[in-house]
């Protein structure tokens, strides 16, 4: 399995995909079947290239080759052969959010998996649907949700008694921005842990406090003491966060992203992406009555194991369902 995600200056949501499917398909191994990491550092196989020089060969269907079965949790590599995971296709519905270089390059290797690779995986249906529509789709494609990370702890004593809380990359497609005007208009702080991203989004602001990347245990004890969840990105393929948040008991509301409310499943409170009235009235409704959805998302978050996508993507490569 390649992880070199995990050597990104900004893993994100996908490190953490790599990092939990690592573990579970190793956990899940079919008999016969083994695991091992491949990646430019910190892998049980070391590819000693340098990573841009790495994207550029695998981009053109070059050497180095890492055998006859690999998956790529992210269409960095699009080899003849691999399953690949497409976790969204923001590249095409959403290209303004992310930066010209990287639309041209997310749909280049993309497009190229979809013809070549032996497999493509996709967390949603919502994704294989939009995927369809963007691209000449020519390998099978499996539908295998993500998991989620069981995150508990205790409220952490250096934050407010209560506030909303945003967990991402800060960029322009998650949001955020919109969330610090929300909050502002309700009064309420607002707590952001993820790492700066591209696109200049500055929300230093009395009312926000930005927490960088935290360990799991940091997240669990912010987690706790969250007020509820927002998530009001205009594009996911996934959002893990979102069932992050349900499982740990902590309300959530979202955008209408369908990858979104695929996953949440009637669990959260929708709101209309992009805008700021129906955003704040859905964080007041939640606020002034908190408990409303947590016994629903408990049960939704409860759905989805890091085992079951280990078993949906072993699935993919041997061609049993059952794995």
């Amino acid at each position: 399995m390649l992880t070199e995600q995990l050597n990104a200056p900004v893993p994100g949501g996908t490190g953490r995909y790599t990092a939990e499917l690592l573990t579970a398909l190793t956990r899940t191994a079919p008999e016969g079947w083994s695991v091992v990491s491949a990646a430019t550092a910190g892998a049980d196989r070391v590819i000693r290239l340098p990573r841009r020089a790495l994207v550029a060969l695998w981009e053109r269907g070059l050497p180095p080759r890492l055998g006859p079965h690999v998956h790529a949790p992210t269409p960095l590599a699009p080899l003849p052969g691999a399953v690949v995971t497409v976790h969204d296709v923001v590249p095409w519905t959403h290209p303004e959010t992310l930066t010209p270089r990287g639309v041209a390059w997310h749909r280049r290797v993309i497009s190229k998996a979809a013809r070549e690779a032996r497999a493509l995986v996709v967390p949603t249906n919502a994704v294989a649907s939009q995927l369809a529509e963007c691209v000449r789709v020519e390998v099978p494609v499996h539908v295998v949700p993500n998991g989620v990370t069981s995150l508990t702890g205790s409220p952490a004593d250096d934050l407010p008694p209560r506030y909303v809380l945003a967990i991402g990359t800060i960029e322009p497609r998650k949001g955020f921005e919109l969330l610090a005007r929300a909050t502002e208009r309700l009064r309420v702080p607002l707590v952001v842990v993820g790492q700066q991203g591209w696109g200049g989004i500055d929300l230093r602001a009395p009312h926000v406090t930005l927490l960088g990347k935290v360990s799991d245990a940091r997240l669990a004890s912010v987690l706790a003491g969250a007020a509820v969840l927002a998530a009001p990105s205009l594009a996911e393929g996934f959002g893990l966060p979102v069932l992050e948040a349900m499982a740990a008991g902590v309300p959530v509301v979202h955008s209408d992203d369908p990858a979104l409310v695929e996953v949440a499943g009637g669990a959260g409170t929708v709101v209309r992406r992009g805008d700021l009235a129906s955003l704040t009235e859905g964080l007041r409704a939640v606020l002034a009555d908190p408990r409303h959805t947590v016994d629903a998302g408990i049960a939704r978050a409860n759905e989805f194991t890091w085992e079951k996508t280990a078993r949906g993507v072993w699935g993919a490569h041997t061609g049993r369902p059952d794995c």
